[in-house]
């Protein structure tokens, strides 16, 4: 099992800037896939950000020049840097992994763009 503990959400005028964290832990064995998805109100989640073990990036083309996603490997976490908020990025993100093949999900953090 693979534990998942993600911070920094919160409530953040437009424009300004959050970083998001997500740490696993427990029996990990070779985290391929690290990745941000959200979910607003009555939509589908969706991938806002990837990364592999090798470093390769993918974004949701409305975040792109805004967001940096990022990875420690040596303390397998997966980090968000989101700047340049907007209210349209209002929503609940989640962090996803790939263990050893397997996924694992994030509990969620709200993240509020609103002045």
């Amino acid at each position: 099992q693979v534990q998942l503990v993600e911070s920094g959400g919160g409530l953040v005028q437009p424009g300004g800037s959050l970083r998001l964290s997500c740490a696993a832990s427990g029996s990990i064995f070779s985290i391929y896939f690290m990745g941000w998805y959200r979910q607003a109100p009555e939509k589908e989640r969706e991938l806002v950000a990837a990364i592999t073990s090798g470093g390769r990036t993918n974004y949701l083309e409305s975040v792109k020049g805004r967001f940096t996603i990022s990875r420690d490997n040596a303390k397998n976490t997966v980090y968000l840097q989101m700047n340049s908020l907007k209210p349209e990025d209002t929503a609940v993100y989640y962090c996803k992994v790939v263990n050893y093949g397997i996924p694992y999900w994030g509990q969620g953090t709200q993240v509020t763009v609103s002045s």
